[in-house]
């Protein structure tokens, strides 16, 4: 709480304490309120039942207001005016020496005198008043504290000093104590401040302090309190947890730091010292036949290269920049196919030495070692051609890959050109595979160490690591796609120098006897193993990765009948122009018949002048007041109307200022008498009073009026007072009007506003009460509305010309294109013109309040075309116009006002008195006259006037008058009349209702009015719709006839400061700028909003994503790998092929059961295993379609089981070879213990197992179907989860233990002699579905979606394929192309035994 600051004035105490019962009973008010209340006591003995005063009271032991001059605040606010009073008086009748008490002044040299008042009082207050009447501005921060008895005290805790420079004004002496005693300061808030991290949502329908906190959408963030939006962080950064900062998303490459890093470096490292070890051994061993065999030249040129492909993989770790990027694609694609040229030399070099074998052969002599250093030297620039025209073109570049995960950045090479990548990979693949080829084809060629042998391994495990290799890099993301490419180029490499040299070595370190030339050319074993048949194929499927990606006044003063006793006498006569006429019962009226008032400056040497009237006529409201004079004159003339009373009237023009119109007041309640006597009675003295007024245009003066009128109870009823101000009956209890209050209009016109649409809109309006109250409850119902202002301007036409043309210019340099004005006609004028001036461009859409709407002076600015406003209903008022018309010279002259209006008509004088103008000569036609009073085509408030009048008619009839007849000599008061007013009910001759409400306004009801061109070009009203207040709300409007708008358009014009935000877009407030000014923000990811002009956007549940539009929740696509899928329908197809070929090797089987091919290593286990691989094939189709709880249970099971079976089978398959050799040993009978029976078991036990561990899986956590939402944000991913891991890699491992054993054994067994032995086919599968199966582990760890399922198919049907194809196809090639060679003496080798040895 603020008060005046706190005064001492001890001689003040002492003053009011010097107080006797004596000395009171000299006032009434010292005697009755004071001493007699505060001591419950009487002084003179009237009080009764009241003891009398016996002079024992003490004043000074009081304890009440009067007595406490603790807080003299008011007190020194009296005591200062007083001293200002005493120094006026002293400059007026004192000099430097003496002080005159006879001289006689004025109040005016008073006032003069107090403006000039500047002195400092004895406390040391200064006192000085500006030019307002005001002093300097202090105030005391008042803070109510508690005392230590418990009793609360004010406490200075502050200053505020308004001389004193802005923002400095306040200080502070002390620590304010707040409710409840506490030192924080309370809080009360509609809604908690948003902390950072989080926006406002403004909440509908509420106050802007009301809101919600939103967190950040996913990406944004909001570092300041209270913001009311969040910013996207710029696309390398992310938000933190907290969503108040971007940080920078972590950048993810394969870096040598990384624990995979760590891993692939050192196999790398390990690789390349490996090559470096076995060619260190070669070189030691050089002249060895082992090393010298199949030009060792190349050999270590392929040891030099394979160091190179260990190494190469290093350029792939570490952050990818420019250089690394083009050396790490161009040096894998050199050395690789370095590489494979040396082994492709070598493959050559094998089968042209054995062509040279042959008699007349000079093969040796067109691929020598010159040749095979050109090979190998034009094979590698080839690539070195295709890797410069790629880097030439096209070259590889770092890229930072912001689309794949959201809150990281995946620094990876692009590949530039990608038919550059596939060109280099391509070349490689064509080498590899020519490579296979040719050394396949060598394979049986006799040699006991034929190198083409491990070369075809090689290229075996080649080809399968590149082409499992290529689903798996389109399927990785990030930096496990570089992982994979290190991984596919170090298993490559190791499968080279493994296949290639691995034997070799183990020969010259372990078995030195066979490093002979003799043992190399087979010559002591050629009777053995001269032909040693090995082939392998292999089948493939690509695979691809989707796209991841992954969004608001009264001063009362009592006036008695009782007046001073002496006479009173008028200082001047009254000089207010207008009309009378005498009756019984006399109206008054006041009317704004002139715009301005005369003020000259006041000398103080003589008497002020008479306030007059000046400026131009306002020849419409000289109609309004022709109008009331033709109601009287009509009234009068009827005879169920106050019969035999004849009405007078007193019209009186108040210049449209509040002085005049007071003056007007008085002069109509007290009567205009020179002399008044207080022997005379205050009726006889008010014998000329009005018995109600009519009146005024404007609400300025009508407000004055009526808290003057009201004080004596005489009604006034006003025609164009609309200022809703005063509808309030505790302050103006005696006012009525005919024409609604703005109330209504401000309602209407925000309701209008709204239903067109327009929201950004400029409102100017009148400085007056009309102006200011009528804006101010538009403005109040505009906000509920939702329509924003973006400026709100006043001018008043009596201010600067400066104040006019900064009005104007804010208009035109405002972005609204609506405008609504609230201002009197006058006042609309002076802004009219000054805009025609410059007019805005584009126009302006201007909408009118009902003053100036409807006024035709208005029609010539044509910048207003298409305006619409609400105008008073039009109405017919029969016989006023001939009695407007009905105007002589003669009769003109007989009124000041009439004379004016005729002189200004016709430019002429009626008196001859204007200088410069012609005599009046007669021949002036009033029915030729086209101006505001003449025209009545438009009466509008002309009928608010007229109806005022037979209101107040009703009235006095319902006073004086009863059923037959009225009393002429009826004494009545105002208050009669005023409570008569108030019942009066009734309609006019033009069907219009008039009565008042409670409040003393009418029903409200508008035409609405647009301002259209003619056909001759000029504008004129036309009503196109009517607003009633009397209808359910939301039905009062009522449209008739189509709008035409500026630039007569039919559409309408748009006027908003941010156009209407779509569906899918969020409202996001323009900070410092009103609510309708936004920005439209789509929304965020995930987000949809659908409706316009949403305040927020709502997140889509788990299962739905927005379209692109972000209006609507579609549900996610629900990926899975479905039967209709193409990749399905590929994969699909090999697995019922396989099924089909496995059908047709057991059928071709069964027809030749009897065959020794067949026959040999138990047919009943190779049925099995064709039923088993038939099976394996068919039980991939489990993993296609949509998951369900028995397909997520069966596919892995049946995948495991089914392989398990398998397996099994080629283990047995595998022993049984081992133990038929053993069992040919003298005293062997190993057979005994490995014979049918005992293979079923072991396939039986070993299927056991896996069924046992299947039933363990799905008892304790079963796969299960599950919709992975969070890999991909707009789509589902239905697939099978493990359940239990354990449970997955369990299956998984017991089968790779079981090839793993099985690989082992086929190894052990591939040397064993047989001309057909099965081992060797044996390890050709398990080598390739170990190296399927190694490389399927990363590929399903990595691969997202239905691509998991998918390589999880290909490693099925690749290892599947690998088995039926190594070990079938050879038997059906025989079976089918080679019947001779299916004999037992063929396959026990004991032909070549016989026949002479050709090695």
């Amino acid at each position: 709480f603020r008060g005046p600051p706190l005064s001492d004035s001890r001689s003040c105490v002492s003053f009011l304490l010097d107080l006797s019962p004596a000395q009171s009973t000299e006032s009434p008010l010292l005697t009755g309120v004071l001493l007699e209340r505060s001591f419950s006591c009487s002084l003179t003995g009237s009080s009764e039942g009241a003891r009398e005063c016996d002079g024992s009271e003490d004043i000074r032991a009081l304890q009440n207001p009067y007595t406490d001059t603790s807080q003299l605040r008011i007190t020194n606010m009296v005591y200062k005016a007083t001293y200002a009073i005493a120094h006026a008086i002293h400059g007026v009748i004192c000099n430097d020496t003496q002080c005159d008490k006879s001289a006689k002044f004025t109040p005016w040299q008073i006032l003069e005198q107090l403006k000039r008042v500047n002195f400092t009082t004895k406390n040391g207050y200064q006192v000085s008043f500006d030019s307002n009447g005001d002093p300097v501005a202090v105030y005391e921060l008042i803070n109510w504290q508690v005392k230590k008895d418990g009793t609360i005290d004010f406490v200075t805790v502050g200053l505020y000093d308004s001389s004193k420079p802005r923002g400095q004004e306040f200080s502070m002496s002390r620590a304010i104590s707040w409710l409840g005693g506490q030192t924080e300061v309370p809080r009360s808030v509609c809604s908690e401040s948003c902390p950072p991290g989080t926006r406002k949502a403004m909440q509908k329908g509420k106050p802007v302090c009301c809101y919600d906190c939103i967190p950040c959408a996913e990406g944004e963030i909001s570092n300041e309190t209270d913001s009311l939006n969040c910013a996207h962080c710029p696309p390398e950064f992310w938000p933190n947890a907290q969503q108040d900062t971007c940080l920078p998303k972590p950048v993810e490459f394969l870096s040598w730091d990384d624990t995979l890093s760590i891993i692939l470096t050192v196999f790398s490292v390990a690789g390349a010292f490996v090559a470096v070890c076995v060619a260190a051994v070669f070189y030691k061993h050089r002249a060895s036949p082992i090393v010298r065999a199949n030009n060792s030249e190349l050999s270590f040129l392929l040891l030099f290269s394979l160091a190179l492909c260990f190494l190469c993989s290093l350029t792939f770790i570490g952050r990818p920049s420019e250089w690394s990027c083009m050396l790490r694609h161009t040096a894998f694609g050199i050395t690789f196919v370095l590489c494979i040229s040396c082994v492709l030399g070598k493959t050559i070099v094998v089968l042209m030495a054995f062509r040279a074998t042959l008699p007349g052969s000079n093969a040796m002599k067109w691929f020598g070692p010159p040749q095979q250093r050109l090979s190998v030297l034009a094979f590698t620039l080839v690539q070195v051609l295709i890797c410069v025209l790629w880097l030439t073109t096209s070259p590889p570049f770092p890229f930072k890959n912001l689309k794949h995960y959201k809150e990281r950045i995946i620094l990876e090479c692009r590949l530039g050109s990608a038919v550059g990548f596939w060109a280099v990979l391509g070349y490689i693949g064509f080498l590899a595979l020519l490579c296979f080829i040719l050394a396949f084809l060598a394979r049986k060629l006799p040699d006991n160490f034929n190198e083409a042998k491990f070369i075809t391994f090689s290229m075996l495990i080649f080809c399968a690591v590149w082409i499992t290799f290529i689903p798996a890099y389109v399927s990785s993301p990030g930096k496990f796609t570089v992982a994979v490419e290190i991984f596919a180029i170090l298993a490559s490499s190791f499968g080279l120098i493994i296949c290639i040299f691995a034997p070799k070595c183990f020969i010259i370190m372990f078995r030195p006897e066979q490093n002979t030339k003799k043992h190399l050319m087979g010559k002591s074993t050629c009777s053995l193993r001269c032909w040693e048949p090995i082939k392998q194929t292999m089948q493939l499927q690509s695979n691809l990765m989707l796209l991841v990606s992954v969004l608001w006044i009264t001063c009362p003063c009592p006036i008695g009948c009782t007046a001073d006793p002496v006479s009173c006498r008028l200082w001047a006569q009254s000089q207010m122009s207008g009309f009378s006429m005498d009756g019984d019962f006399v109206i008054g009226g006041v009317f704004s018949i002139h715009s301005y008032m005369t003020s000259e400056q006041n000398t103080y040497t003589r008497q002020p002048p008479q306030l007059r009237c000046s400026g131009s006529m306002d020849f419409r409201e000289l109609r309004f007041a022709r109008a009331m004079e033709f109601a009287i004159h009509e009234i009068n003339n009827r005879t169920d109307l106050l019969p035999g009373i004849t009405l007078g009237y007193q019209i009186r023009d108040s210049c449209a200022a509040v002085p005049m119109a007071i003056k007007a007041a008085f002069q109509l309640a007290s009567g205009v008498e020179p002399v008044f006597n207080y022997t005379d009675s205050c009726s006889a003295s008010a014998a000329a009073a009005v018995s109600a007024v009519i009146g005024e245009s404007g609400s300025t003066p009508s407000i004055s009026m009526a808290r003057m009128l009201g004080l004596f109870g005489i009604p006034q009823v006003s025609h164009y007072a609309t200022c809703a101000c005063l509808s309030d009956k505790r302050q103006y209890p005696a006012f009525f009007r005919t024409i609604p209050s703005d109330h209504h209009q401000a309602a209407a016109l925000a309701r209008m506003v709204k239903h067109f649409g327009w929201t950004w809109i400029g409102a100017v309006r009148s400085d007056s009460d009309y102006g200011n109250n009528g804006m101010a409850s538009f403005l109040k119902a505009a906000q509920e509305e939702g329509i924003c202002v973006e400026y709100s301007e006043s001018y008043y036409r009596t201010q600067p010309r400066s104040k006019l043309e900064r009005v104007a210019n804010v208009i035109r340099r405002s972005t609204a294109r609506v405008i609504v004005a609230f201002l009197a006609s006058g006042d609309m004028r002076f802004l009219l013109e000054e805009l025609a001036k410059q007019p805005p461009q584009p126009p302006l859409q201007w909408i009118g309040s009902e003053t100036w709407i409807t006024d035709l002076e208005f029609l010539r600015f044509n910048m207003c075309a298409g305006a619409i406003g609400f105008g008073v209903p039009r109405s017919v008022i029969p016989g006023l116009r001939e009695f407007l018309l009905d105007l002589s010279p003669a009769q003109a002259l007989k009124s000041p006002l009439l004379t004016e209006f005729w002189e200004s008509s016709f430019s002429c004088s009626l008196k001859g008195s204007s200088e410069g103008a012609r005599e009046c000569d007669g021949s002036e036609d009033i029915r030729a006259l086209q101006n505001p009073y003449t025209d009545t085509s438009q009466l509008r408030i002309t009928n608010m006037v007229y109806k005022a009048t037979y209101a107040i008619a009703h009235a006095i009839h319902g006073v004086i008058c009863n059923d037959t007849q009225c009393d002429k000599s009826a004494k009545f008061t105002p208050w009669q009349i005023l409570n008569q007013l108030k019942r009066v009910n009734f309609t006019t001759d033009s069907g219009f209702q008039v009565s008042f409400d409670s409040s003393g306004d009418p029903m409200a009801a508008y035409e609405l009015i647009n301002w259209q061109f003619k056909e001759d070009g000029g504008l004129d009203f036309v009503t196109v719709g009517r607003y009633d207040s009397s209808k359910p709300r939301g039905q009062e409007f009522s449209m008739s006839r189509a709008i035409i708008w500026l630039g007569e358009q039919m559409e309408v014009p748009a006027s908003v400061c941010s156009e209407s935000c779509p569906p899918g877009t969020r409202k996001a407030v323009q900070k410092g700028k009103p609510v309708c000014c936004y920005d439209c923000i789509p929304c965020a990811e995930g987000e949809t909003s659908n409706n316009t002009d949403s305040l927020d956007c709502v997140p889509c549940p788990p299962e739905f994503w927005p379209n692109t539009k972000r209006d609507s929740c579609l549900l996610k696509p629900v990926e899975f790998l479905s039967w209709d899928d193409t990749l399905s329908i590929i994969l699909i197809s090999f697995s019922v092929a396989g099924a089909f070929v496995a059908v047709c090797v057991a059928a071709v089987f069964f027809k030749h059961r009897a065959s020794p091919i067949v026959r040999a290593n138990n047919s009943e286990l190779s049925f099995l295993l064709l039923f088993s691989l038939a099976l394996c094939f068919l039980c991939s189709l489990t993993f296609i379609g949509r998951p369900s709880e028995w397909s997520c249970m069966l596919r892995h099971t049946a995948f495991g089981i089914t392989f398990v079976l398998c397996i099994s089978c080629v283990l047995g398959k595998t022993i049984v070879v081992l133990m038929a050799f053993r069992a040919t040993l003298p005293g062997s009978n190993a057979m005994k213990w490995f014979g049918p029976p005992q293979q079923r078991l072991s396939v039986l036990t070993f299927t056991l197992i896996q069924v046992l561990i299947c039933v363990l899986w799905l008892t304790i956590s079963p796969p299960f179907p599950f919709k992975n939402l969070k890999h991909y944000k707009e789509r589902i991913i239905l697939e099978c989860r493990l359940g239990s891991a354990v449970g997955f890699w369990a299956v998984l491992g017991y089968i790779g233990f079981l090839a793993l054993l099985c690989f082992i054994l086929a190894f052990l067994a591939r040397k064993l002699p047989d001309n057909f032995n099965e081992a060797k086919f044996i390890t050709f599968s398990m080598l390739i579905f170990c190296a399927v199966w190694l490389t399927f582990i990363p590929a399903y760890v990595s691969s997202p979606g239905k691509f998991t399922v998918a390589v999880e198919i290909f490693a099925i049907l690749a290892s599947s394929f690998g088995l039926i194809i190594c070990i079938f196809a050879p038997k059906c090639f025989i079976i089918v192309f080679r019947p001779d060679q299916n004999t037992k003496k063929h396959l026990m080798g004991k032909q070549a035994a016989d026949q002479p040895l050709k090695c």
